[in-house]
């Protein structure tokens, strides 16, 4: 339950996130409840997942890693903004990355 939990805050930490590339710099007014609801909601679910066991250090790193992977991809999707092959290099590193940390929790 905690895993689903953490997802839910970075799914809805990206979505956020797209909320405000979409706002253009908040003068899209409409765009500014979807960024609040969905920072504080994300915040909210990191809280949870904290209070549920799972390690700082652990639960941060898979949510901002993989926030910044799904949010250049996201990115790519609705806006059209470049996505290189550096680019994705560095999100399979970030991958990578987030097992690394998983897998070395476990030998705690």
């Amino acid at each position: 339950m905690t895993w689903l939990i953490l997802a839910g805050a970075v799914l809805t930490e990206v979505a956020a996130t797209l909320s405000l590339r979409a706002s253009e710099g908040l003068r899209k007014k409409v765009w500014i409840a979807p960024i609040v609801i969905g920072y504080l909601t994300a915040f909210g679910l990191l809280t949870l997942t904290l209070a549920n066991g799972m390690p700082v250090g652990i639960a941060y790193g898979i949510w901002a890693a993989s926030g910044v992977a799904l949010t250049a991809v996201g990115a790519r999707f609705f806006f059209k903004e470049t996505l290189t092959w550096r680019m994705a290099a560095g999100i399979v590193l970030i991958a990578i990355g987030v097992l690394v940390i998983e897998l070395g929790s476990q030998t705690h």
